[in-house]
């Protein structure tokens, strides 16, 4: 199991529905867009570079928010 598939999988626990999707930018470059929603309205999405960097980030908005 990869680092972001644990990421996914804690968040998933408490009730979170996650996506992800790559694009490309103008430049050429891969990024990495992850979105978390769940039934009280709550929803956070962040881009980068990397999809590990992604899921660290969305995991790391979700806990600020929640404390």
């Amino acid at each position: 199991m990869n680092n972001w598939e644990i990421i996914a999988d804690n968040l998933s626990k408490p009730g979170w529905s996650l996506g992800y999707a790559s694009a490309l930018d103008l430049e050429g470059r891969t990024i990495w867009i992850v979105d978390a929603h769940r039934g009280d309205g709550q929803r956070f999405i962040v881009r980068s570079d990397e999809k590990l960097t992604a899921f660290l980030e969305l995991e790391s908005a979700i806990r600020k928010n929640n404390n």
